[in-house]
């Protein structure tokens, strides 16, 4: 089943995983999910089910319709009954959609500081820009709402405008929250309304990327790539301040880099936090820990680190001491292996660090940044973005170093910042383990440069976290955890496969492994680890499913080609149902040579799909009949 929509007809769509508890009448073969084990009331006197993903083939050009849409051919086991799974959407951004307190709003759409569309005008056309990269998604139930669920979904980017000039990064990015009805017979979920979340409190958002929910039902988002401060200018950044503040000048970048949060409210609107004390990293999808207090955090960047923090009070991420891991190799061999230990960065609030901020202070003001040799031992020589800076710490600016300058102070204090493009975390509570996508081994990890030092392949692996209490930091202070990273390593069933020479179709990775992890979730019922691609190594990204016990690897979904995996967020149990949620972005984002054989036969599927590729979908699994 795929999600081919023309102009003139979209659907909305649904993502639900599992298997009907009730008969199938045919009428609602195409919404009908499984009742989630957390229902059953005597689950613990219960054998545990086991749910098994059936993998499907790549999509091929003997159909180029499959490989230009959204496409599903797999299945999904309960016990002894299989249930064939195919994909709907709630939306195509630039729909036309209700908004939440009347009148509609454009999906996806961009609004400046003061809440007024941002206007895409060339010389034939005159509309709202919207994005064709929605990217995090979170499915929220309110304690006390019972009519009603939500979603928040955040836009990382817009690729062009309409003389197809790149737009990345150079916009405010959207945030949004979707009330949706839930069909108490069949779990089917249909949107209601949908509302920009005002980000001008915190100065916009900056490229929003992945994300996930917080055990207390927030939404928890992030801001990657952040703008680097030394620059003596920065045209992404004067280009955003313009499209946000109407003045290239406005934009602070140190009001970039920080994890924001969103609150929902009953009525289906919400609020956006930023937190400045959790280090001013390119922030992915961060885990927060059963302890609602430990947060684990990729990076995705060259030269970057393994960041923890550690909140001081349950449920509140506005105070707490942020880490920097420390990797010991124990092995060198394919994506390596090394022991965990940290480092401690420092300890602040969101509100000091914010103040620092708004004092105007420069990058100059906090540290020395040379990116040629000073011939000066004052300075200390370091690996940063991918290559050579010396610095020198101004003295008494540790702190703002520490939460403002996070990259290089990091590297500073002698911290493993050789990582790359390390970007999905999750968490499997049961087992104790935590997994980290590191979506490309290449460059810092591979030439030498650091300590971590290891052989690949650029396809990427799913790194395994071994988690334990009783840790002590650099200083030699315990840490106060129970879910901190002691050892990391690749299982090998979650490690891609790079190819000597391409394939007949383009790839560069062998499409039956997985290539370039990004988006990561798992399903503590389901025992299983799924995991979504951003590739330049495969012709279409994949949709994973990993079964921990059984160590197998199911291909679930295809994305368009040229399109990213985004979105991830699988939920166990809403009022008895369970559900995957599964966004793309970018599609016919063609790359060379890696689409030179498909682009001219996909190119007119994927315009007519969506929207002459300005459009992507917010969506997620649904189970479509019985198999056999």
């Amino acid at each position: 089943m795929s999600d081919s929509v023309s102009l003139s007809r979209r659907r909305v769509l649904q993502f639900l995983a599992g298997a009907p508890m009730l008969p199938l009448a045919s009428s609602l073969v195409a919404s009908l999910p499984f009742l989630a084990e957390a229902a059953v009331p005597s689950l613990p006197a219960l054998k545990r089910v086991k749910y098994t993903f059936g993998s499907m083939a790549a999509p091929s050009l003997a159909d180029p319709a499959q490989m230009a849409t959204t496409y599903v051919a797999s299945t999904l086991t309960k016990g002894s009954t299989t249930y064939s799974l195919g994909y709907e959407t709630f939306f195509l951004t630039g729909d036309e959609v209700p908004a939440t307190g009347g009148g509609t709003l454009v999906a996806g759409g961009y609004y400046d500081i003061d809440n007024n569309p941002i206007v895409d005008i060339t010389d034939a056309t005159q509309r709202q820009f919207f994005s064709d990269c929605p990217d995090g998604l979170s499915l929220i139930q309110l304690d006390g709402v019972d009519d009603k669920l939500f979603a928040v979904v955040q836009f990382e980017y817009t690729t062009k405008n309409a003389a197809g000039t790149s737009m990345y990064g150079l916009l405010p990015s959207p945030i949004a929250v979707l009330t949706l009805k839930q069909n108490t017979l069949t779990g089917k979920l249909d949107l209601v309304s949908y509302y920009n979340v005002d980000t001008s409190a915190v100065k916009g958002l900056w490229i929003t990327c992945a994300a996930s929910k917080s055990p207390w039902n927030t939404h928890l988002s992030s801001e990657e790539y952040e703008p680097d401060a030394t620059l003596a200018s920065n045209a992404q950044l004067e280009g955003f301040s313009q499209n946000l503040f109407g003045d290239s000048s406005v934009a602070n970048p140190y009001d970039y880099g920080h994890l924001p949060e969103v609150t929902i409210k009953a009525n289906g609107t919400g609020t956006v936090q930023k937190h400045y004390c959790m280090g001013r990293i390119s922030h992915e999808l961060v885990q927060v820990m059963p302890d609602q207090r430990t947060v684990l955090m990729g990076d995705d960047a060259t030269n970057g680190g393994l960041f923890m923090f550690v909140a001081d009070q349950a449920q509140d991420l506005s105070a707490g001491t942020l880490y920097v891991a420390k990797w010991t190799q124990t092995s060198g061999t394919g994506p390596g292996a090394g022991k965990i230990s940290w480092i401690k960065i420092g300890h602040a609030t969101s509100a000091e660090i914010k103040a620092i901020i708004d004092s105007g202070v420069k990058s100059t003001d906090i540290m020395s940044v040379k990116t040629s040799d000073p011939n000066d031992s004052s300075y200390t020589k370091i690996r940063f973005s991918g290559a050579n800076n010396w610095v020198k710490l101004v003295p008494g600016m540790e702190k703002a170093a520490a939460f403002l300058e996070t990259h290089r102070y990091a590297a500073l204090i002698g911290a493993s910042m050789g990582f790359t493009k390390m970007e999905g975390t999750t968490v499997n509570v049961a087992d104790k383990r935590a997994y980290s996508a590191m979506s490309y081994i290449y460059k810092s990890m591979t030439d030498g440069t650091t300590d971590i030092h290891v052989q690949g392949p650029v396809a990427g692996a799913v790194y395994e976290h071994v988690l334990e209490g009783g840790q002590y930091d650099s200083d030699g202070d315990r840490i106060d955890s129970e879910w901190v990273s002691t050892y990391m390593h690749a299982p090998e069933a979650l490690v891609g496969e790079d190819l000597a020479t391409r394939d007949a179709l383009g790839n560069s990775a062998h499409p039956d492994k997985i290539g370039n992890p990004d988006n990561l979730k798992y399903s503590e019922a389901m025992r299983t680890l799924f995991i979504g691609e951003d590739s330049g190594n495969h012709v279409n990204n994949f949709l994973w499913a990993y079964n921990v016990d059984t160590k197998e690897l199911s291909r679930i979904l295809s994305c368009p080609s040229g399109a990213e995996s985004t979105g991830l967020h699988a939920v166990d149990n809403v009022n008895g149902f369970s559900y995957i949620m599964s966004n793309f972005q970018h599609p016919g984002d063609w790359e060379s040579p890696l689409h030179d054989v498909v682009k001219g036969i996909l190119e007119p599927y994927e315009e007519a799909n969506y929207r002459d590729k300005y459009s992507a979908a917010v969506g997620y699994l649904t189970i479509t009949g019985i198999v056999g």
